[in-house]
């Protein structure tokens, strides 16, 4: 009987934490079986546990902790109110002051309660991120890991360049998916090994399989139109780190993304036309919206290649940072934006991007439209087999 008390009292103490850290009322537990007053020994302990966290507890629960802890030790507030311009300190006296004239020994018990809960939330929590590294091991073309509020979506085919195969793209999407629903604030996508990514894996048009070419084409275009989809509709903070060449598909959904840095050695390349195919990744609403009309036909229309300064310059790329401190240059920024409240980020994510969500679901249906034509086409069909015949030859 008494391990079910304490057992419901772990779980009493845990909610009431999680619920005072969301900002909802408290909620008390009245029980006539256990007299709920904590010894000094308890009270030391809560101390030292308080030093095991990882994680700081927010200002409000910071101040709850100090309030307790003055209570336990000294009692009620007997202090002068700090001057309104001394902020700090004026909320700590606010916060024991709060506390009335509530006794030594309850403040002490209510010490030990938080401490306990705030370890026990954090237990949880690292359970839970385990839980989520253990689920993406079932990936075959990705990297997937959580960790300081920033999951990080590695692609991962070093050996094709990273190439986008058929199940790449359906693992890109579980992975944004996934991201989309855990407990982190932002979400980094880059690459294994020197290449960022070389874009669309040309084997995805070669095994046409029993369904027929008609059939494939439109297949592809509507997991194109989905996959580009989860990028439009992805609601927190995108972040590409490209850690060397993009070609193609990963170079359009960039206009997509929230932030781009780029390492000095990357290049940015969409040779659509040399292989008679057409943008995709929305590219030809962000490129042109981003760039101008001219600069965007010089890359989308005649592939011109671009370095990542000129890649900055247009605006497709955010920073560019020297290669020898890119990987960390780039993560102390993350780590830094990963601090910010969620819920802020995502709010003005929606902000910004729901005024033309429609419009780029509509242009994503269009491209994908012209993308199954384009492959149905003779001079598509040549394009690639000459493009295979080159390769073969080298």
């Amino acid at each position: 009987m008494t391990t079910g008390v304490f057992a419901s009292l772990g779980r009493w103490r845990l909610l009431n934490t999680l619920r005072l850290i969301r900002g909802l009322p408290t909620i008390n537990l009245h029980t006539t079986r256990v007299a709920m007053i904590a010894t000094e020994a308890e009270f030391d302990r809560a101390k030292d546990k308080l030093k095991t966290l990882q994680r700081d507890p927010e200002n409000e629960v910071k101040l709850q902790i100090y309030a307790l802890f003055k209570q336990a030790t000294q009692g009620p507030c007997n202090s002068p109110k700090p001057s309104m311009l001394d902020f700090v300190n004026k909320a700590k006296w606010e916060a024991w002051n709060s506390l009335g004239k509530t006794s030594k020994e309850e403040a002490r018990q209510k010490y030990v309660d938080l401490i306990e809960s705030l370890v026990s939330a954090e237990v949880l929590t690292q359970n839970k991120t385990t839980a989520t590294e253990d689920l993406t091991a079932s990936f075959q073309t990705l990297k997937v890991t959580t960790e300081n509020n920033i999951t990080t979506i590695m692609l991962n085919r070093p050996e094709r360049k990273n190439a986008i195969s058929i199940t790449m793209y359906e693992e890109i999407m579980k992975a944004l998916k996934q991201a989309a629903n855990d407990d982190s604030s932002l979400t980094v996508m880059t690459g294994s090994g020197d290449y960022y990514c070389s874009g669309n894996d040309l084997a995805n048009f070669t095994n046409i399989g029993p369904e027929g070419v008609e059939q494939k084409s439109k297949k592809s275009a509507a997991q194109i139109r989905m996959y580009v989809s989860h990028y439009i509709d992805f609601p927190k903070p995108l972040i590409a780190v490209i850690n060397g060449p993009a070609i193609g598909v990963a170079v359009t959904v960039l206009g997509l993304f929230d932030i781009v840095y780029a390492t000095d050695k990357a290049t940015f390349h969409t040779p659509f036309s040399q292989l008679a195919q057409s943008p995709e990744g929305c590219s030809s609403y962000t490129f042109p919206k981003m760039m101008g009309t001219a600069k965007a036909n010089e890359i989308l229309l005649f592939n011109k290649k671009l370095t990542a300064t000129q890649a900055c310059e247009l605006g497709l790329v955010t920073e560019v940072f020297p290669d020898s401190t890119f990987q960390k240059e780039v993560w102390k920024r993350l780590h830094t934006y990963a601090k910010l409240p969620k819920k802020s980020l995502v709010f003005s994510k929606q902000l910004i991007r729901g005024v033309e969500k429609e419009i780029l679901h509509s242009i994503n249906a269009q491209e994908c439209e012209r993308l199954s034509e384009r492959w149905l086409s003779e001079e598509c069909m040549k394009a690639i087999m000459n493009f295979f015949e080159k390769k073969a030859k080298l």
